[in-house]
């Protein structure tokens, strides 16, 4: 599932640029680590690390979450450099 969904952001940041890296952890299903441009299910450290939940990570990858609105429900949790979770909110808004 992970690996999956990895796949879909490297598609996504084709042609793209993404200055950084941050990681999304989903806790036993996994991470998935974006590292200048480089898309990964390896873990890692990072810069900013976003924990969700994997239906919600797929919902803020389809537009279906607003990013700040799942961090002020709780949905996500942010740890690190909140610069680098701005920039992601910008590639995906």
């Amino acid at each position: 599932m992970m690996e999956e969904i990895a796949t879909d952001i490297r598609n996504g940041l084709d042609g793209k640029s993404f200055d950084g890296s941050l990681k999304f952890d989903c806790g036993s299903e996994g991470v998935i680590v974006l590292d200048n441009g480089n898309v990964t299910t390896q873990e890692q450290a990072t810069d900013c690390t976003l924990r969700l939940s994997i239906e919600n990570l797929k919902k803020l990858l389809r537009g279906q979450l607003n990013p700040m609105t799942a961090v002020m429900m709780g949905k996500i949790k942010i740890s690190g450099d909140m610069a680098v979770a701005m920039k992601l909110g910008k590639l995906i808004g």
